[in-house]
């Protein structure tokens, strides 16, 4: 085992002992850069629970070095058979303790663990996907994601990169990006610039009752952003799945209607699903 100066494995070397290239074709692209991957463990909420790390997309293992340092246990989810087969014999010695378990599979098919919380550099076409199987587990997560969607996953309401998605993330959680991350951190470098979230879970200030609905006209709302609210229910209802869009208008308060989809808090699509939820 080769370690740098603070014991932790150096990522090049695992790269090599690997015998395996990054494939930008099959969305992997390695974290090299040691002083990032020191501090991702370390944006975890102060009072995380660390007794069982969850981390997406293994890789060579560098992650998954400094998430042991941290944990009690950790569970590794790695598609490519040959990485989760390098993974099980380069940190044998924990997965023979029981503080590793390597899960060869898709993360978004297998089952996964009771988790205390999730690290991970996510592969980033399945972002979204996987943002949302983790977000409703109500645990703490540290995600490495674009740059672009990290914004729109904490943007605040009528900010242009407000949208569908930092609805449905801060309907779970509050969100945070907590740091951004040069292309040439990885290695091969991607096309785009990166960026850490965080999410801490916590209630909504608001009640759904139909949680799918509310995504659904969260969803058709937000196809007609530029229109006011009054127009944009009237011409979503094939995919909201309301009845009698006017109805809905007729029902709502004119300070919502009168307003564009992206000026919209959280709160206020919620009283709208909440009156749209009698017209179905």
């Amino acid at each position: 085992m080769n370690v740098d100066g603070t014991g932790r494995r150096d990522p090049d070397r695992l790269i090599r002992r690997a015998g395996v290239r990054g494939d930008p074709d099959r969305d992997q692209h390695f974290l090299v850069d040691d002083r990032v991957l020191d501090r991702i463990p370390s944006h975890l909420p102060d009072e995380a629970d660390t007794s069982h790390l969850l981390e997406i997309g293994g890789g060579t293992g560098a992650l998954t070095d400094r998430l042991l340092a941290v944990g009690d246990r950790v569970t590794v989810v790695e598609r490519d058979a040959d990485l989760a087969a390098f993974l099980r014999e380069e940190f044998a010695e924990a997965v023979e303790s029981g503080r590793l378990t390597v899960v060869e599979g898709d993360a978004l098919a297998v089952d996964l663990p009771d988790f205390s919380a999730c690290v991970s550099n996510l592969p980033y076409g399945i972002s979204s996907e996987i943002a949302f199987r983790l977000l409703p587990r109500g645990k703490p997560l540290v995600l490495m994601f674009q740059l672009e969607f990290a914004e729109r996953m904490a943007a605040e309401s009528g900010t242009s990169e407000y949208g569908r998605l930092s609805v449905g993330a801060q309907h779970y959680a509050d969100v945070d990006v907590v740091e951004r991350v040069p292309r040439e951190a990885f290695d091969p470098a991607p096309a785009v610039q990166s960026a850490i979230v965080r999410t801490t879970p916590r209630a909504p200030d608001y009640t759904v009752a139909d949680e799918a609905f509310f995504f659904d006209f969260v969803k058709a709302l937000f196809t007609q952003r530029r229109k006011t609210v009054r127009n944009a229910i009237r011409n979503t209802t094939h995919i909201s799945g309301i009845a009698d869009g006017s109805a809905v208008v007729d029902a709502a308060p004119e300070e919502l209607l009168a307003k564009r989809p992206g000026s919209l808090s959280p709160s206020e699509f919620a009283a709208l699903t909440a009156l749209a939820a009698d017209y179905r």
